[in-house]
């Protein structure tokens, strides 16, 4: 029987079937639904935004937009944080096995073509960032991390980037949402035109360059002065995989970030939050969200300030109260904060 159903309705609450977004909206609308309206849509209990009415078992009642909309978000934020981590492991096996092979008297110089290349220092980066440049011929692909875009860091690659638009080549970008804030990055993007495109995350994995899915570039160390020039065809299809997996979690540029659906939270305290509730320390999580400490402490402040928390730990509590550590909770005493009008839903 859940076979059927996940044969017939193969979606999640991201993107209802038709027959589902209508008896879901309709129960949202009236409050609850006959239980019968609900047998043709099997996946609206199967996804737990319908559930038995306790009064009256014969008619179903929904979950509130306002919860489904906090669940997705987790889902969205666990699966960024696994393919984080699961780059972070391949990344730190690169190095280790690039660390054995001169341990083991390797030629210091690899031979053009091999399947992993260490790039010790800037000149021979850049060198081969130009020569991969000057083979790329269809897209290239690239994960920034941080926060706003220094000028510097967008001259030093603009050539490479008009070099590619001269030829069609067709490119898209990874940000964090800080990056929406720099208007370098909004020039650079101008400049460029239609052929870049440009979407952003809370967080992003590590520095990543990737020309034709055929050769990428990862940082080797924490100051960026080595790299990994990586040619092999499973690394590379591996990386490729990552970057379109967090390309679709992402939000294009021109939109703007969801709403948290609380008052007074804006989405970066949402995320710091939820950082929060992990039991990162501020300076971690500004790290990893491109901001500041000064700035993540500020932002910790007003959540406080708007949480009616009084002490870190107290805040912690709250953090969970209202849910923004993706989890729902008992709640805070009415009144305590208000949500915005949800209105009509509208569930894709």
């Amino acid at each position: 029987m859940a076979g059927r159903v996940a044969e017939e309705h193969p979606h999640g609450a991201d993107r209802l079937c038709a027959a589902g977004d209508r008896v879901y909206s309709r129960a949202v609308r009236r409050g609850r639904v006959p239980r019968t309206d609900a047998e043709a849509v099997p996946c609206l209990l199967e996804l737990a935004l319908l559930h038995p009415d306790p009064d009256d078992m014969d008619w179903l009642v929904p979950t509130s937009p306002q919860e489904v909309m906090t669940r997705l978000l987790r889902g969205v934020y666990d699966e960024v944080s696994a393919s984080q981590r699961r780059v972070g492991s391949a990344v730190a096996a690169f190095e280790w096995y690039a660390g054995l092979g001169r341990r083991l008297g390797a030629p210091a110089a690899p031979a053009e073509g091999s399947a992993i290349r260490v790039l010790d220092g800037l000149s021979r980066i850049q060198a081969a960032m130009d020569e991969a440049t000057e083979a790329c011929t269809t897209e290239v692909l690239t994960v920034q991390p941080g926060g706003i875009r220094r000028e510097a860091e967008l001259t030093e690659g603009l050539h490479r980037a008009l070099a590619l638009r001269g030829r069609g080549v067709r490119m898209r970008d990874l940000y964090t949402h800080v990056a929406r804030h720099g208007q370098g990055l909004l020039n650079y993007l101008e400049l460029m035109g239609d052929t870049v495109e440009a979407r952003t995350l809370d967080e992003v994995i590590d520095r990543l360059i990737l020309f034709d899915r055929t050769v990428a570039f990862i940082p080797a160390n924490a100051d960026r002065t080595m790299a990994l020039e990586l040619r092999h065809p499973a690394l590379v299809e591996y990386l490729g995989t990552v970057f379109e997996r967090l390309w679709r979690l992402a939000i294009p540029l021109t939109a703007p970030l969801p709403d948290t659906g609380i008052e007074g939270i804006s989405h970066r305290e949402q995320s710091i939050a939820a950082l929060l509730a992990e039991g990162h320390q501020d300076a971690v999580i500004a790290e990893r969200l491109g901001i500041s400490v000064r700035t993540c402490r500020a932002h910790i402040a007003r959540l406080s300030e708007t949480l009616g928390a009084a002490s870190r730990t107290q805040l912690g509590v709250r953090i969970a109260q209202v849910g923004l550590d993706g989890h729902r909770g008992s709640g805070l005493p009415a009144g305590a904060l208000t949500a915005p009008d949800q209105g009509s839903p509208s569930v894709r």
